[in-house]
């Protein structure tokens, strides 16, 4: 007798395309959406919100590469990616300086063809540019490009990010000595009886989100007025991104806007990102008479975020920053990457691109000795 068995599914065939017109970026949003929640080590900022938006706020007109893999008519693979001619013509991420994470999408049931087909696209794509992807976090979906990559290339280290588990606050205190947590129960306590209470801001209410947002601007340009502040978060173009992205994220699960009020007024806002493999509180303001009435507000802003970490994600990340505060917490430092990828007859720009890497990594390391003495001699 004669076994037989049912013909397996043929494949789609794997089709790769070079997107370079926002119309065209802005329509792919269902499609993205649907290979975003298939790709497991995506981070906010690889959402088509998120990316899309800072196009229309940061991308220069004629630079966007943007390069998709289909399986049939369903995405299998996305690097979102831009032109620079400087310092040197590379293709980096979109997302730029403000983004604490780059990667691509890769669809978690590729074996392999998919990958393959990514990187196959661009290799052609980067021509005489030298492929530059910076804040890699450990584990991201361009790994498996650059593990496939057939020309020269280089890992380096980029930004430290501090990341903790994502757990209730409970378990975060059950980290710290016993003085370093009564401490802290002794803060929440005092904010309990400051009367802080929070508030989630309605994902469907765009009205109520976006004046929630100006009003997370304005205090964070009230907490640091006077002190030295990240230029970029003050600046219109910034808002228009945040307004833009934040609404539809938050409708998608993405991201939480939470305000902090006693009695009626907003004292502060905090704005956390989330996916399925982390959450991070990404920016928040603070009104300074917070400060001035004893309320610690890291204690206030961790203990809201680690709340909402609690539904499923694998790490409360801190985000870039080697900040002294952020170690109160005996966070584990995981150091994102810089992939560098060339074609032979752009070995040159890889070499030059690796001087600029080590010299940035040197100092780096400068400062973190500066800083390790100046806490020993606290």
């Amino acid at each position: 007798m004669t076994a037989t068995y049912p013909a397996r599914a043929a494949r789609p065939a794997l089709t790769a395309e070079l997107v370079t017109d926002a119309h065209a970026f802005a329509a792919l949003a269902p499609a993205w959406g649907r290979l975003y929640g298939r790709c497991a080590t995506a981070t906010p900022f690889q959402s088509h919100a998120w990316l899309h938006s800072w196009w229309l706020s940061y991308g220069t007109p004629g630079r966007l590469r943007l390069l998709v893999v289909r399986a049939g008519s369903e995405l299998v693979a996305a690097a979102p990616l831009m032109l620079v001619r400087r310092p040197l013509p590379a293709l980096v991420p979109l997302g730029g300086a403000i983004s604490d994470y780059a990667d691509v999408l890769l669809d978690d049931t590729d074996d392999g063809p998919a990958a393959g087909a990514l990187t196959g696209a661009l290799a052609e794509a980067a021509r005489t540019a030298l492929v530059d992807f910076r804040e890699v976090r450990p584990g991201g979906a361009v790994e498996r490009v650059y593990d496939r990559w057939p020309g020269p290339h280089r890992a380096v280290a980029d930004s430290l990010c501090l990341e903790l588990p994502a757990v209730p606050m409970a378990d975060l205190l059950s980290r710290l000595p016993s003085a370093k947590a009564q401490r802290v129960r002794a803060k929440l306590r005092k904010l309990t009886a400051l009367g802080v209470r929070r508030r989630t801001v309605s994902p469907g209410d765009p009205g109520d989100m976006n004046a929630a947002l100006g009003r997370l601007l304005e205090l964070h340009r009230l907490q640091w007025q006077g002190r030295k502040v990240t230029g970029e978060h003050l600046r219109p173009r910034f808002r228009e991104h945040l307004v833009r992205a934040v609404g539809p994220m938050a409708r998608a699960g993405n991201a939480v806007v939470t305000e902090f009020l006693i009695d009626d007024e907003v004292v502060a806002v905090d704005l956390t990102l989330l996916s399925g493999s982390l959450a991070g509180g990404y920016l928040y303001g603070a009104h300074p008479g917070l400060r001035e009435r004893k309320a610690d507000v890291a204690v206030m802003l961790l203990d809201a975020c680690a709340e909402l970490a609690g539904g499923g994600h694998g790490t409360l990340s801190l985000l870039r920053g080697d900040e002294p505060y952020k170690h109160h917490w005996r966070p584990e430092r995981v150091a994102n990457r810089r992939l560098l990828m060339a074609r032979r007859r752009t070995a040159p720009l890889l070499a030059a691109a690796l001087c600029d890497a080590t010299a940035r990594q040197r100092g780096r390391e400068a400062l973190h000795r500066w800083r390790e003495r100046g806490q020993d001699r606290d």
